[in-house]
């Protein structure tokens, strides 16, 4: 089998083990070395030490430079990620639909098109139709501040 084909196979591989087994862009790099080696092996006077070199150099690179925007791009790294649910939700700004009241612990307030049951976070009196940000999320029930 030629040696060029043997790291396009390689660098299908990767990118299906990426996908499947690992997360992270690990592989994925990987795999794009085992492509530039692929195509250095292409050339007719490239040898299995140049190839190599080639699958080395271009991994490498490929880690230093292309794996950290793939990651912000995907939002992979650490602190990145989608929230979803609930912790959607932290930070949203919204309106008070029925007044939030301290004492009885009633309100409701109106965040992403929802209807959901409000607290204030400093047990103050929020009226209806002031704008709040979410805080946090108890339950059923957000925790809310009034917006600056």
């Amino acid at each position: 089998m030629e040696d060029w084909l043997i790291w396009f196979l390689s660098a299908i591989v990767l990118v299906v083990a990426e996908m499947f087994i690992t997360p992270g862009l690990w592989l994925a790099c990987l795999a794009v070395g085992c492509v530039a080696a692929g195509l250095v092996g292409l050339v007719p006077f490239a040898g299995a030490a140049v190839q190599t070199i080639a699958f080395a150099a271009t991994s490498v690179a490929s880690m230093i430079g292309l794996r950290p925007l793939m990651l912000r791009r995907f939002q992979l790294g650490p602190g990145g990620g989608v929230r979803t649910g609930v912790d959607a939700l932290l930070g949203k700004r919204g309106v008070v639909l029925e007044r939030i009241d301290p004492i009885s612990r009633l309100g409701r307030v109106k965040v992403e098109g929802e209807d959901w049951r409000g607290v204030s976070v400093d047990d103050t009196p929020i009226e209806a139709g002031v704008r709040i940000t979410v805080i946090q999320v108890d339950g059923t029930t957000l925790v809310v501040e009034k917006e600056s």
